[in-house]
């Protein structure tokens, strides 16, 4: 999933999957967890890590990439003049020429998928690790349950027992596994795949309340929290205007 366009400061929050992010004409302000605060022009913040970024209104590019696609390391090579600040990885310095092309070209959502395809597709050549195979099975398990979420006013999440099964692993054993490889804890991820299928939904065009019954959400307050405690900002300046 990918966002490129103005932002201003994100409060603190943190994602279940690694996030690249990047100025796409200019510098960035960040913060990472407690620290303090710095510039830079691009970064990979793994899985689970707390940050803040203040764009301060100026166009910037978020990608949320699925563990079983890249790591963070993989993506790592996406930029340059790199230093370790913490659980990210900081850079002076981006190849932005194909982020820069689809925020600039107005029918980019035909050709989107196939220029992000390519652009995951050259950091997982880069990695060095992929993710376990069992881990692998209950993410895609939890995908396809997340599409059925919809199909009835709510329900929760498919379970870590089922998850653990379809691994063909003991439940004590999946959940130390799956945080080993994601990053976050299985109950985060199943959220995350949530809020992904109801953004989704709003790219659509479905109202903020159709997408949270779509991905399984009490009702539009609920999408409502979850959104700002994953995204840290609130979804009605996020989303008021992303279509597809």
């Amino acid at each position: 999933m990918l966002f490129a366009g103005c932002l201003h400061r994100n409060a603190l929050h943190s994602h279940s999957a690694p996030v690249p992010l990047a100025g796409l004409y200019e510098d960035f302000r960040l913060k990472i967890g407690v620290g303090s605060w710095f510039g830079c022009r691009a970064a990979v913040i793994s899985a689970g890590t707390a940050y803040e970024f203040d764009a301060g209104g100026r166009p910037l590019a978020v990608i949320y990439v699925e563990p079983s696609e890249a790591s963070a390391e993989g993506l790592a090579a996406l930029i340059g003049q790199t230093r370790e600040e913490q659980d990210a990885l900081i850079g002076m310095r981006c190849d932005l020429g194909l982020i820069r092309a689809l925020y600039e070209d107005p029918a980019s959502p035909r050709w989107a998928s196939e220029a992000m395809t390519d652009l995951i597709g050259f950091s997982t050549v880069k990695a060095r690790r992929t993710i376990d195979a069992r881990v692998q099975r209950a993410i895609e398990t939890v995908a396809d349950d997340a599409e059925t979420l919809g199909e009835v006013w709510y329900r929760p999440p498919l379970t870590v027992t089922l998850a653990a099964r379809a691994a063909g692993l003991s439940t004590s054993r999946f959940q130390h596994l799956f945080k080993q490889e994601v990053g976050v804890p299985y109950s985060r991820y199943t959220a995350w795949a949530r809020m992904r299928l109801a953004v989704s939904e709003v790219i659509k065009g479905s109202n903020f309340t159709t997408a949270a019954h779509a991905a399984g959400f009490y009702d539009q307050p609920h999408f409502a929290h979850e959104f700002r405690r994953i995204f840290g900002a609130p979804a009605s300046r996020s989303l008021a205007n992303v279509r597809s």
